[in-house]
C-alpha cells in the first residue's frame, strides 16, 4: 500500500500498547500501512523510549505518546494525503 506508514513502538505486556494497536489498526485501515516495533528487540529503542510506550509515529514523525486519540490520528492521516 502506498501512502503513509504508521509505526507503533510497543513492548510485550504493555496494556496501553495493546490499546494503541487496536486504535491504530482501526483508524489506519485503508488509509495507511501499520508497522509494529517491539522496542525490547532493539537496545537503542529500549534506551530511547524506556517506559514512555506506546509511541505512535506517522512517516517517522512522533505524534502520540502513552495514549492515542483516534480523531487526532484520523486527522493526521488525512493531512498526509
Amino acid at each position: 500500500m502506498s501512502g503513509p506508514t504508521v509505526t507503533v513502538y510497543t513492548r510485550a505486556g504493555c496494556k496501553l500498547c495493546a490499546e494503541a494497536e487496536v486504535i491504530v489498526a482501526a483508524v489506519a485501515a485503508g488509509r495507511a500501512s501499520v508497522e509494529r516495533v517491539d522496542i525490547d528487540a532493539h537496545p537503542e529503542l529500549t534506551a530511547r523510549y524506556t517506559v514512555r510506550v506506546p509511541v505512535v509515529a506517522i512517516d517517522g514523525v512522533e505524534l502520540f505518546e502513552l495514549q492515542v486519540d483516534a480523531d487526532q490520528l484520523r486527522g493526521a492521516l488525512a493531512a498526509r494525503r
